[in-house]
């Protein structure tokens, strides 16, 4: 039977996770959306919750096993307190997660313990290209075997971290395939352009990557001679990026709400009006329609199911359900919606950005 009941150890994540969101990340949302800084005290009390070190086992320096349940459970409290911070705390886990599923022995007792230390590690995926087609199982960007190395030439956009990353996994095309690779800062060939400047997710500093003629060894390729399975590592991001689009919204929801409840015109809650308690409750179905779409996709990956088609349903929707929550919250405050006072417009800006960040975070 199915249960929709957290375990203890799962209730008390949740817990820390909204705890940590609340008293941290709702604080430094807005200064860090207008700056485009985030405090590091921050970015080190989120890090020593040990989301990621509990995925990984303790062979290779963790605490524990990935469960794609778990994370998203985890996932919708952090995007709930700032999907922006929460996705700068999760760029690690799209280098390390496909490293302890498809890498090699070698590779895992090399890189993994990086990740289970006290430290914040600047580790991030570069997947997107500057292409209106883009598609992640064709992509411009190429690796050329050549004895020991494989050289690598294309360009990335979207990539955290920039010139301060410290790890890069790099998605290449090899003969066709996309396989992925390990490239450490300064190797010669590698440039890091300016930082982008979008309208939404400005917490999170991300950069255009060249790579021209960037060598690197063999061994650096992910799972050896093997490789990754694109399609599985998608999924894991389609659900983990779902994830945060429902604590975005829940948000959004919430905020929207309770607005509604305490502002008095014409000597009454405009949550009396039809128009707005009717969208209102859209949101809400939405929502919970959003996150069932996510469990039910996290809980077949533990099992080790193909959930291509529930990772890409659960993404779809909850691309498009976060934008017409966060949307209906700015109608909700009305002109008030469009004011930097509050932070619905913030969220309406984040939100806009879900589409274009395939890749950047994984469970």
């Amino acid at each position: 039977m199915i249960a929709f009941e957290p375990t203890d150890e799962q209730r008390m994540l949740i817990q820390t996770v909204r705890a940590f969101a609340e008293e941290h990340l709702r604080r430094v949302a807005r200064e860090s959306d207008e700056t485009g800084q985030v405090p590091e005290d921050v970015i080190a009390r989120g890090w020593s919750i040990g989301l990621l070190p509990s995925m990984i086992p303790e062979a290779y320096g963790g605490f524990g096993e990935p469960s794609a349940l778990t994370s998203v459970l985890a996932l919708e409290e952090l995007g709930w307190g700032d999907f922006t911070l929460a996705l700068y705390l999760l760029a690690p886990h799209a280098v390390a997660l496909p490293i302890l599923l498809y890498g090699t022995e070698e590779q895992k007792r090399t890189y993994l313990p990086r990740f289970c230390g006290e430290r914040f590690v600047r580790a991030a995926a570069a997947l997107i290209e500057p292409s209106f087609l883009f598609d992640p199982f064709h992509l411009r960007t190429t690796a050329r075997r050549e004895g020991e190395e494989y050289v690598l030439h294309g360009t990335k956009i979207g990539v955290p971290f920039g010139a301060e990353a410290e790890l890069l996994l790099v998605y290449a095309s090899e003969d066709g395939r996309t396989q992925a690779f390990l490239v450490e800062p300064g190797t010669p060939g590698l440039t890091v352009k300016e930082r982008d400047r979008y309208a939404g997710i400005r917490a999170l500093p991300t950069y255009e990557v060249v790579l021209e003629g960037c060598r690197i060894p063999r061994c650096q390729r992910i799972g050896g001679e093997e490789g990754i399975s694109m399609e599985r590592l998608l999924e894991r991001s389609r659900v983990a990026l779902a994830a945060l689009a429902v604590g975005l919204a829940r948000g959004a929801f919430e905020y929207a709400r309770d607005y509604a409840k305490q502002r008095v015109q014409f000597g009454e809650p405009i949550a009396h009006r039809q128009a707005i308690a009717f969208m209102i409750a859209e949101m809400a179905i939405d929502i919970d329609a959003a996150r069932l779409m996510v469990w039910e996709a996290a809980w077949k990956l533990d099992r080790g199911e193909d959930v291509a088609r529930e990772a890409y349903l659960a993404k779809l929707f909850a691309d498009d359900m976060a934008l017409r929550v966060t949307d209906g919250a700015v109608q909700t405050l009305g002109g008030h919606g469009y004011i930097r006072d509050h932070p619905v417009e913030m969220w309406l800006r984040n939100a806009r950005g879900l589409p274009m960040l395939e890749g950047l975070v994984m469970v």
